[in-house]
């Protein structure tokens, strides 16, 4: 297939690079508006590259150097294996929580589009892009849903002192607790901290028998449910 000529113009290069630049801009806008590290321009910018890396083995494929055969597709294999050390970097670790991979893979998923939008295949790369603008978008709904049902927000409010968190943990651990996200903020008492986090009981075990144990804890003001 690759003897066939490939001719890729400068009109045709610079549609491919305004069609990914809308693409993974459009996606780039979603994780922008959730305040992620990689956020539109990043995503832009991989999105770009990605499509210039398989325009280049294109190009070089048309025009090999002297008895020398060129395969393009090496190069895209490449932009694959580069996006995961730049996804790795947006994965960040949050207390407890981990945040980030949602962002990791829609890099990645840019990086795909990338390639095959450089590589001519459109339809699939309008495609592609529409889906995961829809995950993006329309299924961020429908994961807090699983979420509410999954995982409780709990509210527990404490004196500013690092010895009480240990004791809270140790109460969590005893009712088999699993935490998914854990967040820190000020309190309308001075010299108390507001803790946020969503939970879930793994063994049912009455909620008031938990909740009770908390309120024991030495430096704890407030427990509730949200």
């Amino acid at each position: 297939m690759l003897n066939r000529e490939i001719n890729v113009s400068d009109w045709v290069v610079l549609q491919r690079l305004l069609l990914i630049t809308l693409i993974a801009g459009a996606i780039g806008f979603e994780r922008e508006r959730h305040g992620r590290a990689a956020g539109f321009r990043t995503h832009i910018l991989v999105g770009i590259g990605s499509c210039l890396v398989m325009l280049t083995g294109l190009f070089l494929a048309q025009n090999p150097p002297a008895g020398v055969t060129v395969d393009p597709t090496r190069m895209a294999a490449q932009v694959i294996s580069g996006i995961g050390f730049l996804g790795a970097g947006t994965i960040l670790r949050y207390g407890i929580s981990v945040r980030g991979l949602t962002t990791a893979a829609s890099l990645w998923a840019v990086g795909g589009v990338g390639l095959a939008v450089g590589a001519g295949y459109l339809r699939a790369a309008i495609l592609t892009g529409g889906v995961v603008i829809l995950v993006l978008f329309g299924f961020s709904r429908l994961e807090r849903i699983m979420r509410r049902e999954w995982y409780q927000t709990l509210i527990i409010e404490t004196k500013g002192s690092g010895k009480h968190l240990g004791q809270i943990r140790a109460v969590l651990s005893e009712f088999d607790v699993e935490i998914r996200d854990f967040q820190v903020s000020s309190s309308e008492h001075p010299d108390a901290v507001q803790l946020e986090l969503q939970v879930k009981i793994v063994h049912e075990r009455p909620r008031h028998e938990f909740v009770e144990r908390l309120r024991q804890v030495d430096g704890v003001m407030g427990v509730r449910w949200v």
